[in-house]
């Protein structure tokens, strides 16, 4: 969980405390046990509750706003891009003409306002199991207003598992834009092989893609969560590609896993082809040769696979 705490004193400029009376706002999150993670804040712009989770909006220091949900932070206005790029450029680049996605969760809106920059695209399906999130980061997070208006958003409140199997139609791509799969947690269910198999692949169209968020994926930190997803989904799809960035705010490498039983690797020329012909504006994280470049892990997390 994410504690705010207070602290005395000043400092000269060199990281040494020197006397004053001014109070320091900080903000702590548990990373694992003997680790955390803190910075300095500004303000507490906004705090929240729903059924589901408590909310919280900060102006950090380092990170400038910060969105933080049950203690951990989701998302930092300096570094957000690089989280929701990554999410949602490789796979609908990938598919040759992407028309119908379908977002699992994605409340704060940035996943949908990537998605949404896509040509191709005319109907998104975001579909977050909690109102209150969503209405918070509609008050809230101004980047995301326009994709929120966006006539070609349909926006549901449900689990998502539910309206998977609710629906009939396919989609060209399906996002996983989840909390992590701790066991007990509410995504759990949403991150095993028979959901993949059974719910997700069946309400793919014919070289339909599947991407998720996948967790910490650093040297250490990647046997936690990411190479359970990857190993998970190769027992489903015929081509699945892990790929992973470093995110400031996360304090730590995120990766993320791509899957589909049509094949996946385009070169960096290609993608970049893709780019310049189908994204309204500029890319600040993603193109061919950093794709090319997050795709190419590490041998210490390669060699978890199995």
């Amino acid at each position: 969980m994410g504690d705010i705490s207070f602290s005395n004193g000043t400092s000269n400029g060199n990281g040494n405390a020197v006397g004053g009376q001014r109070k320091s706002c900080w903000y702590e999150e548990e990373i694992e046990e003997n680790l955390r993670w803190c910075f300095a804040l500004n303000s507490i712009l906004h705090t929240g509750a729903s059924q589901y989770q408590d909310i919280q909006l900060l102006d950090t220091k380092p990170f400038g706003k910060a969105l933080v949900i049950d203690g951990k932070l989701q998302s930092a206005e300096i570094d957000e891009f690089v989280y929701h790029e990554s999410l949602v450029h490789p796979p609908l680049l990938s598919h040759p003409n992407p028309k119908t996605i379908f977002i699992m969760g994605g409340g704060e809106g940035s996943t949908a306002r990537e998605i949404l920059r896509h040509k191709t695209v005319q109907k998104l399906v975001m579909c977050d199991i909690d109102q209150e999130v969503v209405e918070f980061c509609k008050s809230y997070l101004a980047v995301n207003r326009e994709a929120f208006c966006d006539p070609r958003l349909e926006l549901v409140i449900n689990d998502a598992r539910a309206e998977l199997e609710r629906r009939e139609e396919l989609y060209d791509v399906i996002i996983g834009d989840l909390a992590d799969p701790i066991e007990g947690g509410p995504c759990y269910q949403l991150y095993t092989k028979s959901f993949y198999e059974f719910t997700v692949k069946p309400r793919l169209s014919k070289g339909g893609i599947f991407v998720t968020q996948a967790g910490p994926a650093g040297i250490f930190s990647h046997t936690e969560v990411f190479s359970c997803i990857y190993n998970t989904l190769r027992q489903v799809f015929s081509h699945v590609v892990p790929y992973s960035a470093h995110i400031p705010s996360y304090a730590d490498t995120w990766g993320w896993v791509m899957a589909s039983d049509f094949p996946l690797m385009l070169n960096a020329d290609e993608l970049d082809l893709r780019i310049k012909l189908r994204i309204k504006g500029e890319n600040r994280y993603i193109d061919g040769k950093t794709f090319t470049s997050a795709s190419t892990l590490s041998k210490a997390v390669r060699n978890s696979y199995g």
